[in-house]
């Protein structure tokens, strides 16, 4: 499974964004996506993550509400589409991948840089 994320950049405090994760490589039936992120000086953290086939989402607090991932079946794309951003969402943002059943992630993409000025 390759994973390729783009979307980031620079939005203004209260601004909205949407990250992709371009997923190829074989069938995502059993796996979850999820999404990370790593603030400067700070530990790489996940957002949430969907399951493939089902379509369900977890979201961590610091994130719940604001934030959305969604999967294009016909794409094999998946979406973190980010509002009412603040600066402590400043961070580099991870895709990743990993089979049902497993807890660690086995694929990652390369990370886009999301920096919300205030």
């Amino acid at each position: 499974v390759q994973l390729q994320a783009s979307g980031g950049g620079l939005v203004q405090t209260g601004g909205s964004l949407r990250l992709s994760c371009a997923v190829s490589g074989r069938s995502l039936d059993n796996y979850v996506m999820g999404w990370f992120r790593q603030a400067p000086g700070k530990e790489r953290e996940s957002v949430g993550h969907i399951t493939w086939m089902l379509g369900s989402t977890y979201y961590e607090d610091s994130v719940k509400g604001r934030f959305t991932i969604s999967r294009d079946n016909i794409k094999n794309t998946v979406y973190l589409q980010m509002n009412s951003l603040k600066p402590e969402d400043t961070a580099v943002y991870y895709c990743a991948a990993r089979r049902i059943g497993l807890l660690a992630y086995s694929n990652w993409g390369q990370g886009t840089l999301v920096t919300v000025s205030s």
